[in-house]
């Protein structure tokens, strides 16, 4: 959605919440539609990995990844409560209103990873921005070889997407591996940090002709990348998402500035080896 010389880039437009999901304790699926149809549209031409900018009236803004499209029949943003804008969503229901602009960002090249393997790693709510990129990768199955998906959580309650995983699992040549620090009554899978599960029997990790996604709290991160990078995987093989107070979207503000780049406008997908060249600590 390109913005014309005279439109206000700023500007949101109103949405409309159509339903409400709640995914695990503090997370929610909002499901959400333009109040024009054109705008509706014109916002389907988005890649996985781009964000847009949630405004709620009265209270603020924020910045929230996007599913893909038009793989997705329906619009929606995962959101975490974390703080004052991310809690007055959490407490509208279907039929309010708030507003939207994007989507913003770089996004996942997946064209350029056709022909290779996928491995998806994510730490508990990175699973919501790396989505994305499976659905995407699931609706072009024969673009790809082998798609892997490690997920772990803190607990069974707190893994994502569960149904979804399950659902992925059931395409041909896709692997789901779930793990959980803590395990509760009733779990008989793995226990221990997510990278335990690239050591479990019968599991094998290929690194030729792979790209390995990472997404999740900055310590499962930096564990996960040591682990990926003792297997062979070489820094531009991996890539993340960064999360940064994206304020304005467009490169303006320099809030989410790094090194030399701005997380809003060159990212937020980077590879480890821009990551690592942004001369700070990640």
């Amino acid at each position: 959605m390109n913005a014309s010389a005279t439109e206000n880039i700023y500007l949101p437009k109103t949405a409309v919440l159509d339903r409400i999901v709640t995914e695990i304790p503090d997370v929610k699926t909002f499901y959400w539609r333009f109040d024009d149809a054109a705008e509706q549209q014109a916002f389907k031409r988005f890649r996985p990995g781009q964000f847009a900018q949630v405004s709620l009236f009265g209270v603020g803004e924020f910045p929230a990844s996007l599913p893909p499209s038009p793989t997705e029949k329906e619009t929606f943003f995962t959101i975490r409560q974390v703080g004052s804008c991310t809690a007055a969503l959490h407490q509208l229901k279907a039929g309010d209103r708030f507003a939207v602009r994007g989507p913003y960002g770089n996004g996942f090249p997946m064209e350029e990873y056709y022909g290779k393997n996928l491995v998806f790693v994510a730490g508990g709510i990175g699973l919501i921005p790396l989505r994305s990129c499976i659905v995407d990768a699931l609706e072009h199955r024969d673009k790809y070889q082998r798609i892997q998906i490690f997920h772990g959580a803190k607990t069974p309650g707190e893994l994502m997407y569960v149904s979804k995983l399950h659902e992925w699992e059931l395409t041909p040549g896709v692997e789901c591996h779930l793990t959980v620090d803590r395990a509760a009554a009733g779990w008989s899978g793995n226990v221990g940090v997510v990278g335990s599960l690239f050591a479990k029997p019968g599991v094998h990790v290929p690194v030729e002709n792979t790209i390995a996604f990472v997404c999740g709290p900055p310590i499962m991160f930096r564990f996960v990348i040591k682990d990926l990078l003792a297997m062979g995987f070489q820094p531009r093989q991996i890539v993340s998402t960064l999360e940064r107070y994206m304020k304005c979207g467009v490169g303006k503000c320099g809030h989410c500035c790094i090194g030399v780049a701005y997380v809003c406008v060159d990212g937020p997908v980077f590879t480890y080896e821009q990551i690592a060249n942004l001369g700070e600590d990640i």
